[in-house]
C-alpha cells in the first residue's frame, strides 16, 4: 500500500465521539478520531487526533498528529507533531519532535522535543559507546544529563557541546 493509499485509508475511518465518554480508547490500525464532547481516560491513537473547540477532554493522550482547539488535562505523547489551536488549553506535559502554538493558546506545562532528548540506549548509540559507560559518566557527572523519574535523560545539544569540547572519555 503506497503512502497515498495509507492516507486515504485513514480520511475514510473517521469516528467522532460527541457525547460524553471514559475509559481507554486504542486503535491499533490508523484512524481519525475527533473527539467533541467529554473524554476522560486514555487515548492511544494512530493516524490523527482531533479535539474539537468545545471538547474537554481529561487523560493521558498517544498518537501520531494531534490537534487541540479544546480543553486537555493531561500528558500528550505524539510520534509526529502536535498543534494547539487558537483556543486550545492544555494542563500537562508534551512530547513531540515537531510543535506548533498558535497565538491565543495556553499551554502550561512542560516540553520535550523527542530527538531533541535521549535516553540512555539511544545515547548509547548515538556516541557508539556501551551502555555502561554512559552511565558510569551520567553516574559520576562526566556526562550532562538530567533525571527522568529513575531513567537518565540528555540533551542533544548539551552532549554535542560536549563532545566538541572534548570531554568525551
Amino acid at each position: 500500500m503506497g503512502l497515498r493509499d495509507k492516507k486515504k485509508a485513514t480520511e475514510e475511518r473517521v469516528i467522532t465521539v460527541d457525547s460524553a465518554m471514559q475509559g481507554s480508547l486504542s486503535f491499533k490500525e490508523p484512524v481519525h478520531l475527533c473527539i467533541n464532547g467529554k473524554f476522560e481516560g486514555t487515548l492511544e491513537v494512530k493516524g490523527v487526533l482531533e479535539i474539537g473547540d468545545n471538547a474537554w477532554v481529561e487523560a493521558t493522550i498517544s498518537g501520531d498528529d494531534i490537534f487541540v482547539a479544546g480543553k486537555v488535562r493531561g500528558d500528550i505523547n505524539a510520534a509526529r507533531r502536535i498543534i494547539l489551536k487558537e483556543h486550545a488549553i492544555v494542563e500537562g506535559n508534551i512530547k513531540t519532535p515537531s510543535l506548533f502554538i498558535a497565538e491565543g493558546a495556553v499551554f502550561q506545562g512542560r516540553c520535550a522535543m523527542l530527538g531533541d532528548i535521549f535516553d540512555t540506549e539511544s545515547l548509547a548509540r548515538y556516541l557508539e559507546v556501551e551502555v555502561n559507560t554512559i552511565l558510569d559518566w551520567a553516574n559520576n557527572g562526566k556526562i550532562p544529563a538530567f533525571k527522568e523519574s529513575n531513567d537518565w535523560r540528555f540533551e542533544r545539544k548539551k552532549v554535542d557541546e560536549w563532545v566538541s569540547a572534548n570531554k568525551i572519555g
